[in-house]
């Protein structure tokens, strides 16, 4: 996270950091996509398709709505940090916490409902959160 930050304020890499993960996660989705589909019907074709639109375009603007609330909330309590990075912050942890993802999707797909997805993802919470908070302090070393 801080190597990200020496590199300037860079718009583009953030989003580019936001839609790798994006991407990522829709990935993370065909196994439990192609389970629900062998197991209710239904095209898969249309499922695929609402579940790409949704991770690349509507999750992004969830993305910048948390971020300018975490930002709003973290601002009182300290004077470091921008908009920028508290948004980079939300990014790259999300970013850094797919691999996890890809698990939950797996887990998803071939083993299906139970304790063994549970766990999986809270951990994949967990380590999203490790990363977060990591990154957010780093961010408050940044004067605004």
């Amino acid at each position: 996270m801080r190597r990200l930050l020496t590199a300037g304020q860079r718009e583009d890499r953030a989003l580019a950091i936001l839609m790798a993960g994006c991407l990522l996660m829709f990935v993370s989705s065909l196994p439990r996509l192609a389970r629900e589909q062998f197991e209710q019907g239904g095209d898969l074709t249309q499922m695929l398709t609402y579940e790409f639109v949704s991770w690349m375009l509507f999750w992004p603007l969830l993305f910048y709505i948390f971020a300018g609330l975490i930002h709003v909330v973290t601002r009182p309590f300290t004077k470091m940090g921008t908009f920028f990075t508290t948004r980079l912050a939300v990014f790259w942890s999300f970013f850094a916490a797919t691999p996890l993802a890809l698990l939950n999707g797996l887990t998803a797909g071939f083993v299906g409902e139970g304790q063994s997805l549970v766990a999986v993802g809270v951990l994949w919470l967990a380590i999203f959160l490790w990363f977060f908070i990591g990154s957010l302090r780093a961010t408050f070393q940044v004067p605004s």
